[in-house]
C-alpha cells in the first residue's frame, strides 16, 4: 500500500496517569519492556508507514534522548576500544524517519497539529501517543480517499466496565452486564487528515477535539471509520496493568508480526 506520513501528539501532561507520569511523558511509560510509542510507531511500520512526525511537549527532552539513542540501545554492536569506534552489526528499525518537534508545554491538541502546519504532508495519519487497536490501517486509509472528505476519525466502541441495573422503585428487576452495543460510538484517535483541516484551527489553545471538529462534521467533512476490534487508551493505571497483562502473556492484538 502507499506510504503516509504519520503525526503523533506526544505532548500532553498524562495528569490521570501521575503515578507514571511525574518524571516522563505518558508516551515513554512503557509496556513491557519498552514504551507505548514504540509499540504504537511498529504498529503504524507494520502497514509500510515509517516516517513520522511527533509533536512534543511536557518533558519533550525525554524523547528526544530516547531516540537519540534509540539505534545504539535496540541493535547489537561491535566496539574497537583502541579507538572507540562503534559499528552497528543489525540496525532494526534504520528505515524510520522521525521528526521531533517541539509545540509547546501548554499548547492544545488543535493547537499542536497548527504548529506542525511545515512538516505535515498533504494527507496524513494522526493519532495519539497513548492508545493502542489492531484498527486496519490499509482499510482505513483506502475508505478516506474513497469517501473525499478532508477528515476521517476511527469510530470504536469504548470497553463495557459496569453491570446494568433495571429498577422499580428500590427493587432491581433485571441486571446484566454491560456490552459494546449498549455504548455510543466514540473517538478512537486514528484519524485520517488533509492538510486543509489546519484553516479549522484558529489558535494554538483550541483542543483538536471541539471546534474543530465540530466545524468539520457541520460542513459535512468528517467521516467515520467504523472499527469493532480490539482498542485500549492507556488513561489511568488500571489501563497500563490491562495492557502489561495482555502483552505479557503474548495476546496483544496490536503485536503484528
Amino acid at each position: 500500500m502507499t506510504e503516509v506520513q504519520v503525526v503523533i501528539l506526544a505532548g500532553g501532561l498524562g495528569s490521570r496517569l501521575a503515578e507514571e507520569t511525574h518524571s516522563i511523558p505518558k508516551p515513554m511509560v512503557t509496556i513491557g519492556e519498552e514504551p507505548i510509542l514504540i509499540h504504537l510507531m511498529r504498529y503504524f511500520a507494520s502497514f509500510g508507514h515509517v516516517n513520522f512526525v511527533i509533536a512534543l511537549g511536557y518533558k519533550g527532552s525525554v524523547i528526544k534522548d530516547y531516540f537519540r539513542n534509540f539505534t545504539q540501545n535496540s541493535s547489537s554492536l561491535r566496539i574497537q576500544m583502541a579507538n572507540s569506534e562503534i559499528e552497528i552489526l543489525n540496525k532494526g528499525e534504520c528505515n524510520w524517519t522521525i521528526d521531533l518537534i517541539d509545540t509547546g508545554l501548554e499548547t492544545a491538541t488543535g493547537g499542536r497539529l497548527r504548529k506542525l502546519a511545515p512538516y505535515v504532508d498533504q494527507t496524513f495519519i494522526m493519532t495519539y501517543g497513548d492508545g493502542l487497536s489492531d484498527v486496519n490501517l490499509q482499510e482505513l486509509v483506502e475508505f478516506h480517499s474513497e469517501i473525499g472528505t478532508l477528515a476521517t476519525v476511527t469510530a470504536v466502541q469504548p470497553p463495557a466496565r459496569f453491570g446494568a441495573l433495571e429498577l422499580e422503585g428500590d427493587q432491581v428487576t433485571s441486571f446484566r452486564e454491560k456490552s459494546k452495543t449498549d455504548v455510543s460510538w466514540i473517538n478512537g484517535g486514528f484519524f485520517v487528515l488533509n492538510k486543509e483541516i489546519l484553516k479549522y484551527i484558529e489558535s494554538d489553545s483550541i483542543p483538536f477535539e471541539e471546534s474543530p471538529l465540530r466545524a468539520l462534521a457541520d460542513s459535512g467533512e468528517l467521516s467515520a471509520f467504523k472499527h469493532r476490534g480490539f482498542w485500549q487508551p492507556m488513561d489511568t493505571l488500571r489501563d497500563k496493568l490491562y495492557l502489561e497483562d495482555i502483552w505479557r502473556n503474548q495476546i496483544a492484538p496490536w503485536a503484528r508480526k
